[in-house]
């Protein structure tokens, strides 16, 4: 929808969009508002639901194994869907909230706080790991045979593509620098630990083979570049706002093209992975149970987003593809079909994993996991 003077749409463009359109654009208005409202309530409740088992996990002596073995990281977890919660509601408030966008100067640094907190928390927990296995040793890197530590690098890039929203959107020049030198503290701790992470974990899975059950980690460096490039096109789009540092259509695409690149080969190299172990035959369609194949859902998210900015913020912007023409949504087509295939995964994931549980089950093998 149009929102010329807004970086996003919100309410107040939606709804001159809805009473100027016609039936097609009123049919997809409703549509994205049903998703948006839909999504969010399934975020929250589920969102509710882990923090109250987690609470009760601490008190086990699985959570205190967990605290001294691999899995210590695992808890990056909640920073990240922390993180994830401030974002939906930002998108709650600007699609839900009249003259939102008004006041929206004042809230970019209520939102920095937000993120800031989030961000200790989740250094904190990822220092307490390094600084435990650095100093008394016992990481087993042979349990290490998937990407699982590479949770940590997905937490850090969600706080820094987080801090980056202030930075490209406000109009405060204080605002900008200030979204900036924060957003990138995490996400240059992403690319840093992301990198030795990733080595590790190829390491471990080429000597022991990588574990059937967590082979869709394989696919988690498809959200991280997504996260981390829309933080860096962000923060390079607030420089060109604020500080007339213009950054040239065709480097903009050369840079998301790159990206994109990086998340096809994962995503190739991840899918033979896992076609070859059975994986969508025994934990999605076939009786086989595990909450790890809830990280199905975020790879295909992130990949659809990232699509958009290809096509959009590159090959747009670039002049090489007109919107709403013939190849524009030609491009679109597989992106709508993998859109699709992913929410028709995170149902049925739902209802094999979550409904019609004891309320103690699903809870136990989340926290377990």
């Amino acid at each position: 929808t149009p929102h010329e003077d807004t970086p996003i749409a919100t309410l107040d463009t939606v709804r001159v969009a809805f009473g100027a359109g016609g039936i097609g654009m009123k049919s997809l208005i409703v549509i994205a508002y049903l998703g948006v409202v839909t999504f969010v309530v399934f975020h929250v409740r589920t969102l509710i639901w882990n923090l109250r088992e987690y609470a009760r996990f601490k008190r086990t002596d699985a959570y205190r194994a967990l605290r001294n073995g691999n899995g210590e990281t695992q808890l990056m977890a909640i920073p990240l869907t922390l993180a994830m919660s401030v974002n939906a509601s930002f998108i709650v408030g600007a699609l839900f909230v009249p003259g939102l966008w008004s006041v929206v100067e004042y809230l970019f640094p209520v939102a920095m706080i937000a993120f800031l907190a989030i961000g200790a928390y989740a250094l904190r927990i990822f220092i307490d790991f390094l600084s435990r296995v650095l100093t008394t040793g016992g990481f087993d890197c042979a349990k290490n045979n998937s990407f699982g530590q590479m949770l940590s690098v997905f937490a850090f890039s969600m706080v820094g593509v987080g801090l980056s929203a202030p930075a490209a959107m406000s109009h405060s020049p204080l605002t900008t620098a200030a979204a900036t030198m924060l957003s990138l503290i995490f996400v240059v701790a992403a690319l840093l630990f992301g990198a030795i992470m990733l080595v590790l974990g190829f390491r471990a899975m080429m000597e022991h083979a990588a574990s059937r059950e967590t082979t869709p980690t394989l696919w988690i460096v498809i959200p991280i570049v997504t996260v981390i490039g829309i933080a860096l096109y962000r923060l390079n789009m607030g420089l060109a706002h604020t500080y007339d540092a213009e950054w040239h259509p065709a480097s903009v695409f050369f840079f998301l093209s790159t990206l994109f690149a990086v998340q096809i080969l994962f995503g190739v190299i991840g899918y033979a992975v896992m076609m070859r172990f059975g994986y969508f035959e025994h934990f999605v369609r076939g009786e086989g149970r595990s909450p790890g194949a809830f990280a199905l859902i975020c790879p295909g998210v992130a990949l659809w987003v990232f699509g958009n900015f290809v096509i959009n913020a590159g090959l747009v912007q670039l002049d090489v593809v007109e919107p709403f023409s013939l190849a524009w949504f030609v491009l679109y087509a597989p992106l709508v079909i993998l859109l699709g295939v992913t929410i028709r995964t995170y149902f049925r994931l739902n209802a094999k994993l979550l409904a019609g549980e004891d309320a103690d089950a699903p809870g136990a093998a989340l926290a377990a996991e």
